[in-house]
């Protein structure tokens, strides 16, 4: 049916065709004999290509039924293969759990323990990496790491002397951790550059060196600490360093560091003082200029006061003293009244007062001037605290702590300048008033002497 169908679409397409070709050669026919002609020989050539793609699809057919035979059979095989090997699977499973069981009874209490060794040799290899002690035992980890790989596998049981090596690294890292020893390693210097250089280890708790002390990198490398502790803890490591057997004097960090990187991060006074801004500056140069006055007036009114006591005891009037130049005044007027002895008197001892009591007032205002501004920055501070609060939330504290130290360090710093300032001023003015009431007491009592005179 199919071949009487193709051979009938084949003549159709053929008359298509040889119509098409007779329209279109119709002009150049001479006669109906030609045009009978062409069409004959068009028919012709037409059956010959139709009886080739007849063979063509009978050849295609006939391989396409051989391809697909041949995929059956292989699938056939592999079926049968995947089936092998799916009851060899099966049986190597029944082999492998046979083969457990009695490894295990024949283990018995020994699997006990060798969970027990490899649990203490993981242990130990988390210990000895960070351990001080690892700096000169690096090989260590790479026995732990192979034996603890012997003991998970559970098919290989380690031998006695691999046992004894892990209590000798064991017993090693106890008696190590209680011994000061010397040694040469490469250390990166704070500026990132390396440098061979001797090393102190205390234990397993300190490095430390001729630099300071030293820090035992998660890598296994030393290095220095970007920044050393406070100078009474950073001056026991050169006398460990210069040590030579005799017992010394050393800052030992129990906790293996914590309490070292508290230390190191703990702020220093030049921290402090910059953590007061602007403000805490402003107080600190009101408080030198302060305290440079308070000693100046100081110094010169004790000089005052010695040249004053020296007067005292002499009889002549000195001019090189307040109290001299009073006296000298009165030794000037002897032979006037009463009143006029009183004013010159009065007089001379009020030429004296702005000389005793220069900067006093100056030293008063920073002692009352100093606290307010520290309350100004304290104010500042806590104005920024509440925009950082504003812009991020009070969820995280550390973007709160600069506003905070500025408030409270400006209030530290007002406070440090006002109260020497007060007890500075109380001192100055004291000598002041001391100078003072003399002049007042020696020039009553010369009024005094001069009036009976005159009686």
């Amino acid at each position: 049916m199919k071949r009487i169908t193709l051979i009938i679409a084949a003549g159709l397409l053929s008359f298509g065709i040889a119509t098409a070709n007779a329209q279109q050669e119709d002009a150049a026919a001479a006669s109906m004999s030609e045009l009978l002609r062409l069409i004959e020989q068009g028919q012709a050539r037409d059956s010959a290509e139709a009886r080739k793609r007849e063979a063509a699809f009978a050849q295609a057919r006939n391989q396409q039924q051989s391809l697909l035979n041949q995929a059956r059979a292989e699938r056939t095989r592999q079926e049968n293969i995947s089936t092998q090997l799916e009851n060899e699977f099966e049986a190597n499973q029944q082999q492998i759990i046979t083969a457990r069981q009695a490894l295990d009874e024949r283990m018995g209490a020994l699997k006990e323990l060798l969970g027990v060794l490899q649990t203490v040799a993981g242990d130990a290899q988390g210990r000895f990496a960070a351990s001080l002690t690892n700096i000169e035992y690096p090989d260590r980890g790479k026995f732990l790491v192979e034996l603890g790989s012997k003991l998970a596998g559970a098919s290989n049981i380690p031998e006695i002397s691999e046992i004894e090596q892990l209590w000798l690294m064991l017993q090693q890292e106890v008696v190590e951790s209680g011994k000061v020893t010397r040694f040469n390693h490469m250390v990166t210097r704070a500026d990132g550059t390396e440098e061979q250089m001797q090393i102190v280890r205390v234990g397993a708790f300190n490095l430390a060196s001729d630099v300071g002390y030293l820090e035992f990198n998660d890598d296994g490398t030393v290095s220095e600490l970007l920044r050393q502790p406070d100078g009474k803890y950073l001056g026991t490591t050169g006398d460990m360093m210069d040590a030579s057997g005799e017992a010394v004097l050393f800052g030992v960090d129990v906790t293996r560091g914590g309490i070292l990187a508290l230390l190191v991060e703990s702020p220093t006074i030049q921290d402090r003082i910059e953590q007061g801004g602007i403000v805490g500056y402003c107080i600190i140069a009101l408080g030198l200029i302060g305290l440079l006055i308070a000693v100046m007036r100081w110094l010169a009114l004790s000089s005052a006061d010695r040249k004053v006591k020296a007067q005292l005891k002499r009889e002549t009037a000195s001019t090189d003293n307040p109290l001299g130049r009073v006296l000298a005044a009165y030794e000037s007027n002897r032979g006037a009244d009463t009143e006029t002895i009183e004013l010159k008197l009065s007089e001379a001892a009020l030429k004296e007062m702005p000389n005793l009591t220069k900067g006093l007032l100056f030293i008063k205002v920073v002692s009352a001037v100093a606290p307010l501004m520290g309350l100004l920055g304290t104010v500042t501070g806590m104005i920024k605290t509440f925009q950082v609060i504003t812009l991020y939330g009070a969820g995280d504290p550390k973007m709160m702590a600069g506003g905070i130290s500025q408030a409270l360090m400006t209030t530290v710093l007002g406070l440090v300048v006002a109260i020497p300032m007060v007890l500075l001023h109380t001192v100055v003015s004291g000598k002041s008033r001391k100078i003072v009431n003399i002049l007042q007491s020696q020039s009553a009592g010369l009024v005094a002497q001069h009036s009976e005179k005159a009686r």
